[in-house]
């Protein structure tokens, strides 16, 4: 995901502009929030003209090797505006910066500043230096990245107002072989309640109706500040937050998952009954080499438990096809596996080689292209099951989100109910005024389109339509398939 800012200015610029581009994942929003409020505390003033940027801020992904390629490609493509534009410094920020440093510099010679992820908080400080006279000469800001924002710190979100991020902890203690989050992020380190809590009410305030709880392992919080089951006690104190409506955690690992947190999120109704729990294979062999902890039988028995203990539980998972030594054998134990279990959404990644994890000595790599065949085939087939598991919602008056206008069409807006995760899970299409973003609204499902649903005002709930056109709905014109 790649977002830049968009601030205009309507006073004369007197200060220096900074012009920004976010990659990668909604951690690394987070990060860029934390970066764009710390600029503007600075004294800089945010333009969504990258042209007429002094300043232009890359924040890198650098998980997978697509999301290294595409970081490379836009420090390449803004690099250029030293020469048609008003750029004088150019800054990598974030992952992949933390991980090829001196690649980075050596590589791409327009960088002027490589700024590591242990460094955020001072990227004010660092793009002052920089605009200093005389300071051409490439520098790295390279800490051990210990760095964890609070409530104190200044933020300027991206996104929609309704629906924020709230990063829990930061870093990540697991050893999975494919994985080179702790590599760049470090450690664990988890958030005091009290300081998450405080960011909730106050977000809560700004209008956010929809907290997205984010980290690299969420079923560990608080581990490392000595808590027991620390995820349901902050989720105990979070759901005493007023006004928000939907608390939706991500990224639980399938390990120390307790009736405890199960049964609070099905009692509690400010928790939406949504879980992100990437498995990533199901083959005892691929998860022994894997590094994952758990086999084939604690995690069937996990999902089903968590199906009774959470009914109507909507589940969301993540596979990695292709790691080395995954036979054909092993891809169709997986492909069975999501064909038994009829999980709502699957999100298929290709294996890469990720330099300093111990998955790059494994024997038996797999090929690129038998890679791609076995997630397509995947896909394939996760779409039919979540197109089938849509058309149960046929009929069913249903609560959404609005989150505004639809690309697709003037005449809808797109909506979520709380099975669906801002960006990643397909939307509810429905009329034009029927409400306005940020606005809980009450929809009868009339249709489905792959990933999405196609919504009419329930009965007695009117459309306020702002126009003369048909009330009929149009179908949009996308077919869902888009999910990520």
């Amino acid at each position: 995901m790649a977002s830049s800012l968009i601030t205009p200015s309507r006073t004369k610029r007197t200060k220096p502009t900074i012009g920004f581009v976010n990659l990668g994942c909604s951690k690394n929003q987070v990060d860029s929030e934390v970066m764009l409020g710390t600029l503007v505390a600075g004294g800089f003033q945010l333009t969504g003209d990258a042209r007429a940027a002094e300043v232009v801020i890359i924040n890198t992904c650098g998980f997978i090797e697509e999301a290294k390629q595409e970081s490379i490609n836009s420090i390449i493509e803004h690099g250029r505006l030293k020469k048609s534009g008003s750029c004088r410094v150019l800054i990598a920020a974030g992952c992949l910066a933390q991980r090829y440093q001196g690649e980075l510099l050596k590589e791409l010679p327009e960088l002027d500043g490589v700024v590591g992820t242990g460094e955020f908080g001072r990227i004010a400080e660092i793009c002052r230096s920089l605009l200093a006279p005389k300071a051409r000469q490439q520098r790295v800001w390279l800490g051990q990245p210990p760095y964890l924002y609070d409530v104190e710190t200044p933020r300027i979100r991206l996104g929609t107002p309704h629906s924020a991020y709230l990063k829990i902890a930061e870093g990540c203690n697991r050893n999975c072989a494919f994985c080179a989050i702790p590599i760049m992020r470090g450690k664990q380190r988890s958030r005091p309640i009290d300081s998450i809590v405080a960011e909730a009410k106050r977000l809560g305030q700004e209008g956010v109706k929809e907290l997205n709880l984010i980290s690299q392992d969420t079923i560990n919080y608080g581990v490392d500040i000595g808590l027991k089951q620390g995820l349901t006690a902050l989720l105990r104190e979070l759901i005493t937050v007023d006004d928000v409506r939907w608390i939706r955690p991500f990224y639980l690992y399938p390990q120390q998952v307790t009736d405890e947190l199960l049964e609070l999120y099905a009692g509690a109704p400010r928790i939406t009954k949504y879980l992100d729990m990437p498995l990533q294979h199901i083959s005892d062999r691929m998860l022994k080499r894997m590094h994952r902890l758990g086999d084939r039988k604690h995690i069937t028995k996990l999902v089903e438990r968590i199906r009774t203990k959470i009914p109507g539980v909507f589940f969301r998972t993540a596979f990695i096809v292709g790691f080395p030594g995954e036979t054909d054998e092993h891809f169709e134990e997986l492909k069975q596996f999501i064909l038994d279990m009829e999980f709502d959404r699957v999100a298929v990644f290709l294996y890469s080689d990720e330099e300093g994890t111990s998955a790059v000595d494994l024997d038996h790599k797999v090929e690129q292209a038998v890679m791609e065949e076995r997630r397509n085939e995947l896909l394939a087939l996760q779409e039919s099951i979540s197109e089938s598991k849509n058309r149960e919602y046929l009929g069913r008056t249903i609560e959404v989100l609005i989150d505004g206008k639809s690309e697709e069409s003037d005449r809808l807006l797109e909506a979520r109910h709380e099975g669906l995760a801002p960006e990643i899970d397909g939307v509810v299409y429905c009329e034009r005024g029927v409400g306005k973003p940020g606005d809980f609204v009450s929809v009868t499902v009339t249709d489905v389109a792959g990933y999405d649903l196609i919504g009419q005002p329930a009965s007695g709930v009117e459309a306020r339509a702002t126009s003369s056109a048909s009330p009929t709905l149009l179908m949009p014109k996308k077919s869902g398939a888009g999910y990520r």
